[in-house]
């Protein structure tokens, strides 16, 4: 960072890619913690290589590698010089399991750090990058690719990442890393780990000085932060606090689950965070979940925080990586008939396969629409999402609640689990203009998320001009902070 002090702003790590490395950088060298998303790094990577990384950034990160038979072996795997056919199907990463193939494991990690290293080249900002937790099959690699390129903080929700921490400290040594992986409808004597050992997978690399980064856990109530504090496995050096009106996952309802009129989640006292609690815990923290404004930045420092975490507003700005497309829809509906144009986000029970409510935009021609969910086609391809469950015999069934139903079933599954699941995978990956084109031409639609701040967006556009950047985002969030509350 240029100085010292802890941000103001963490700019949110939204997956698959709307956090690019080029939203990152922008934020980064703006002071703010600027942050990749570290969801699917491995397909993004493999299909912008095959759409020919025509500036080239892919192929300059990797050759800063500090492996270059491994890099030497994705850019021959999988780069197309001028890109592949239009419509023409993308070759896939092999996809995450428990036990992953070295193949695989090396992926993961050059993918992570290409992201983190281009993020953070030419300046010397600050750059984070976030995981979810249930993505438990991919986090070791991709935390070590990250620290591999320098990262500075990891971040993590979805989840109790208890165990991060300590794999922190462990891959900063190079040494073997575990992870106890949650079980669908198993026993309490199951014990599933997934591991990885750099210097298996990378046995020249272990002589490199890696940082220990930072760990910023994502967390939705006190209990949680005093667990993660006080019950990690390593040190804890500040918490994301974020409310149940952020962007993409939310935490469960505490308590039996109720839905309201308009078929979302009922959040209530329960669900509040005590931030008494929080601020007893002693450690910076950073509120997130409709603080995307100036007066709520100032809001947020006058309650004792370091600042907020902005998701949204970061979104659907220039630097992002979601779609040109997707990115005028919305903006065009402001421009048209400003805040009432914009069509509420809707918090989806049921949309995720991970049973977390998912917040989703209403958009023509994406998964929202429930014409277009019931024209795809079952497929589970990518598989982040799966579930994991262990048979009597000790096989492994990977399930997914957006798989075809038949194949759902048959492995165990339960059928009213699958109705409105949605494949979240090959949508996020349509959001950053990269969709898969599928079996007799089938193109993957997208379904895009926000957090309630959506119907703010108007107060970062001008007059006449659709496009604002991350830069004026930040400009604008800090216009008003009072300096007595800056630490």
């Amino acid at each position: 960072m240029h100085a010292k002090r802890l941000p103001l702003i963490i700019q949110g790590g939204m997956g698959i890619g709307v956090s690019s490395w080029q939203l990152a950088r922008a934020v980064s060298t703006q002071g703010e913690l600027g942050v990749v998303s570290g969801t699917g790094v491995n397909s993004t990577l493999v299909r912008r290589l095959q759409r020919g990384d025509s500036d080239g950034f892919l192929r300059r990160a990797l050759a800063h590698f500090p492996n270059q038979v491994v890099a030497e072996e994705i850019l021959k795997t999988y780069f197309v010089e001028g890109g592949i056919e239009e419509g023409k199907r993308l070759k896939l990463s092999p996809v995450p399991t428990v036990y992953p193939s070295l193949a695989l494991q090396q992926l993961l990690v050059a993918a992570s750090f290409v992201e983190v290293w281009l993020a953070k080249d030419g300046h010397d900002g600050m750059v984070g990058i976030n995981f979810l937790e249930k993505l438990q099959t991919c986090n070791l690699l991709g935390i070590y690719g990250a620290m591999l390129a320098g990262v500075d903080v990891v971040l993590m929700g979805a989840g109790v990442p208890r165990e991060i921490p300590g794999v922190l400290d462990r891959l900063a040594d190079h040494q073997k890393v575990s992870l106890k992986i949650s079980v669908k409808g198993a026993d309490a004597t199951t014990d599933l780990v997934t591991s990885f050992e750099p210097s298996v997978a990378f046995p020249d690399e272990n002589t490199l000085t890696l940082k220990r980064p930072k760990f910023f856990p994502i967390v939705s109530s006190s209990t949680l932060a005093t667990h993660l504090v006080n019950k990690s496995t390593g040190s804890v050096q500040g918490l994301v606090v974020e409310s149940p009106f952020a962007g993409g996952h939310n935490a469960p309802p505490r308590g039996p689950m109720t839905l309201d009129e308009r078929g979302e989640p009922v959040y209530g006292i329960k669900d509040k965070v005590d931030l008494d609690v929080i601020r007893d815990l002693g450690l910076p923290f950073w509120l997130a979940g409709s603080y995307g404004s100036p007066d709520r930045l100032n809001d947020a420092l006058e309650l004792g925080a370091a600042g907020i975490q902005v998701g949204t507003a970061f979104a659907f700005c220039a630097d992002s990586g979601m779609s040109q497309h997707l990115r005028d829809q919305v903006l065009q509906r402001w421009a048209s008939g400003g805040q009432h144009a914009v069509e509420p986000v809707f918090t989806d029970p049921m949309a995720s396969p991970t049973g977390f409510p998912f917040k989703v935009v209403p958009l023509p021609d994406t998964l929202s629409e429930s014409a277009v969910y019931e024209a795809r086609p079952r497929k589970c391809d990518l598989s982040y999402l799966r579930q994991i469950s262990v048979k009597a015999d000790g096989t492994l069934v990977y399930l997914c609640p957006a798989e075809p139903v038949a194949e759902y079933v048959k492995k165990g599954g339960k059928v009213e689990d699958t109705f409105n699941r949605k494949c979240l995978c090959n949508a996020l990956m349509a959001n950053i203009g990269l969709a898969q084109t599928q079996e007799r031409g089938y193109v993957e639609p997208p379904l895009l998320t926000a957090g309630d701040d959506l119907v703010l967006l108007g107060q970062f556009l001008q007059p006449n001009n659709l496009s604002y950047s991350a830069q004026e985002v930040i400009v604008y969030l800090k216009s008003k902070v009072r300096t007595e509350l800056q630490g």
